[in-house]
């Protein structure tokens, strides 16, 4: 007679592998102001409905009914791991808030209320109000993200992080700090530019580029410095203020 098991636990999903030197490029002091410029919203690659502020760190919607409008970023990337901000509130996002990237050929407008970027097989997008992801959705339906293991009715802040890594050819987001996981693969060969698509009258969006590891090996201090945040963990890690280290030692340690 077999032996009944009891107490049996189920096992915790595996953590989403993140893409290599994702934590370093977090953890860099933020781009310069000329570089998140360069790297900001396009004003000549948007839809009429939209206004791009700031030279390109915000853009603003109209209040125009039954429409969607999307906007590109002035720089596609091709190669190397790259990361941006998106500062999009909560109470202006609607049911179609995509956040994603597209080649130049996908389409920045349409005449109703839909989840455009990620609509062709021109863009990739994650809907932050449904937790869906997108792309070619007009052959084929939407699918939960983060995966199903985890959270798929997660509330999505105000800030997230796009993360393309275009060495790998994979797509995924960060929010409060965590990995979700590969979001979209296979890009690699593509020029994808940062992109947003909204629905809400009135919306802001603002975008921060972060940086980019071109996919060289990581220093002997930049492997020290990623080891050390790693065995304190994030709990901990205000713990170096107290060490006897000298203070820039400390600014590196402890940046952001």
């Amino acid at each position: 007679m077999g032996q009944t098991i009891t107490n049996v636990q189920p096992l915790a999903p595996p953590e989403p592998i993140r893409p290599e030197g994702l934590e370093e490029l977090l953890a860099e002091e933020p781009a310069e102001t000329q570089a998140q410029l360069e790297n900001g919203w396009n004003c000549q690659d948007c839809s009429d409905n939209l206004t791009v502020k700031e030279e390109g760190l915000a853009v603003w919607r109209r209040p125009l009914a039954q429409l969607s409008d999307g906007v590109r970023g002035k720089k596609g990337y091709s190669e190397g791991l790259h990361a941006w901000e998106i500062s999009w509130p909560v109470e202006q996002r609607g049911t179609h808030a995509m956040v994603g990237v597209a080649t130049s050929h996908a389409p920045l407008q349409a005449d109703c209320y839909t989840s455009l970027l990620g609509s062709t097989a021109d863009s990739w997008a994650w809907n932050i109000s449904t937790c869906q992801l997108c792309h070619s959705s007009k052959a084929q339906p939407a699918t939960a993200y983060p995966a199903a293991q985890r959270p798929s009715a997660m509330a999505v802040p105000e800030k997230l992080v796009v993360v393309l890594d275009m060495v790998e050819g994979t797509l995924g987001y960060v929010v409060d700090g965590e990995y979700l996981g590969t979001a979209f693969q296979g890009l690699r060969g593509q020029t994808l530019y940062p992109a947003i698509s909204a629905v809400w009258g009135q919306c802001e969006v603002r975008i921060r580029y972060i940086g980019q590891q071109k996919g060289e090996p990581l220093s002997l201090v930049q492997l020290c410095r990623q080891s050390i945040r790693a065995a304190l963990g994030e709990g901990r890690i205000s713990a170096v203020q107290s060490l006897p280290l000298p203070r820039t030692l400390k600014k590196y340690l402890l940046y952001p």
